[in-house]
């Protein structure tokens, strides 16, 4: 961090500082943010829920019940450093020393840290005994023909997120065994010896926030067009509260890892030099919620209008007949038709990114199974739909403005045995 950061705004030099990490960005980011206004644990570690996944209760809420995710988010791809399950066993009560230090430093949500350990079949394979029934965690693999993307194969993957980029900053320092204290208690534990983190992945999401990180982005042209109240950097608000499936739904509900769940994690590049320079408002509206939405003005601005629902079931109209009939569909109404007695199945966490000076969106997902996720993926790649104007990319939602560069799947364990876990616990 340099002179040259003073003209940043408060929430794009944090965003900076945290996609930097390290021990100097931290100090920025604190003289920036205001430590003293984060609290400790209004829970002990045991008070908590079972759920590692269990965010929705503590994060904020907006006039319409949907939740307000944190704003700064990192994620931590680990890499197994120890000699094997013999070592894990003398090293799991270590690290789950460090995850409860993390909870004891911070309220749980938005105004403190929110986070979760989930373990990649990498991590499993090093011991003799599989999975038990019931649990889905395949390798990761394309899933569908425009993609080619690198297959992550990183044991264990951190999720931190948090309102302010210093909560997670020395969360990720305190993990690293970096510092002596977190916000006023002693730390204890840590991944060193553990865990080595291979790579970092940052990003944001929140009103206004790609808005005043989109200068000199790659892949969002010049003049600044992301609009000032969008959430993401396409524009649009996601995350309706009825668009996701509930904590309950992507909840594991049988076997040793009962109260756990699965994550899939897409790092996916956008594309918006089309999207705003060619494209016309009416146009983009009707890729992203329906030709209907277009027509009707149903979406005023970034979309907050709508409530808590993309109201795709509400306005009616298959994909199938805007296909044939208007020549485009949008990405919602393709991905509603993977429901489940009309309820989602899928709780979508995912946010912007700018990790290497690339618009980007990390496409963080809970299910219940990895299929879940492929179920809804297949839904949204629309193969189904590819006749007329429509084809694998064109008109079809917003396939033609992203690229997959990276996928990964890993299970997070419940709580009591989110630390180095075995593959099929007693």
């Amino acid at each position: 961090m340099n002179g040259s950061d003073r003209g940043l705004s408060r929430r794009a030099f944090v965003r900076s500082a945290v996609a930097i990490g390290g021990a100097s960005a931290l100090s920025a980011c604190l003289q920036r943010e205001e430590p003293e206004d984060v609290p400790q644990a209004a829970l002990a570690p045991d008070e908590l829920p079972d759920r590692q996944h269990a965010w929705n209760e503590f994060l904020a809420t907006d006039d319409h019940g949907n939740v307000v995710p944190p704003e700064h988010h990192l994620l931590l791809g680990l890499e197994y450093v120890g000699d094997g399950p013999a070592e894990i066993e003398r090293e799991r009560e270590r690290l789950e020393t460090a995850l409860r230090t993390l909870e004891r430093a911070y309220k749980r949500g938005n105004e403190g840290l929110a986070f979760t350990i989930g373990y990649g079949p990498n991590y499993f394979d090093r011991f003799d005994t599989d999975l038990p029934d019931g649990v889905d965690l395949p390798e990761p693999e394309a899933l569908a023909p425009i993609e080619d993307p690198q297959l992550d194969e990183y044991d264990a993957l951190v999720h931190l997120a948090s309102d302010y980029g210093h909560v997670t900053l020395s969360a990720e320092e305190a993990l690293k065994g970096d510092l002596d204290e977190l916000n006023g208690l002693e730390i204890e534990g840590s991944l060193a010896g553990i865990f080595d983190v291979a790579e970092r992945r940052t990003g944001f999401i929140g009103r206004g926030l790609p808005a005043d990180n989109q200068a000199g982005v790659s892949g969002i042209p010049d003049g600044e067009p992301v609009p000032e109240d969008a959430p993401l950097f396409m524009g649009f608000k996601s995350g309706f509260r009825k668009t996701q499936a509930s904590e309950d739904r992507v909840t594991i509900d049988e076997g040793p890892f009962a109260g756990g769940t699965t994550i899939h994690l897409s790092k996916i590049q956008l594309h918006l030099h089309q999207w705003y320079e060619q494209d016309s408002r009416d146009q983009r509206v009707a890729k992203m919620f329906s030709p209907t939405h277009a027509e009707d003005g149903l979406v005023e601005g970034a979309g907050h209008n709508l409530g808590d629902s993309s109201r795709v079931a509400e306005v009616g109209g298959s994909a199938a007949d805007d296909a044939r009939n208007e020549g485009t569909v949008g990405h919602a109404q393709k991905a509603a038709r993977a429901r489940e007695d009309g309820a989602p199945i899928i709780l979508r966490r995912d946010f912007d990114s700018t990790d290497d000076d690339r618009a980007a969106l990390h496409f963080l997902s809970l299910q219940r199974s990895i299929e879940d996720f492929v179920t809804t993926r297949r839904a949204m790649t629309g193969s189904d739909l590819t006749e007329g104007s429509v084809n694998s990319r064109t008109n079809n939602g917003i396939l033609q403005y992203i690229s997959v560069r990276n996928r990964a799947n890993y299970l997070v364990p419940p709580r009591d045995r989110r630390a180095l876990p075995a593959p099929n616990p007693a």
